[in-house]
């Protein structure tokens, strides 16, 4: 469980320092791509945490 944990906070990690770079590049290509991985990591440690709920309860 720990190590779900982890992969979650790193997950976070990573898409804030994305959201950061988006919000720093000046092109607008970066932009849009450190969007996208800002909102792809979001929805990953989104999914980690839901699964790990499910698992926990039982469902």
């Amino acid at each position: 469980m720990k190590d779900y944990l982890a992969r979650v906070e790193k997950l976070r990690t990573d898409a804030a320092e994305c959201a950061l770079i988006r919000d720093l590049a000046t092109d607008q290509a970066k932009r849009d791509l450190f969007d996208r991985l800002h909102s792809h990591l979001t929805v990953l440690a989104d999914q980690v945490e839901l699964e790990m709920m499910h698992r926990n309860t039982g469902t």
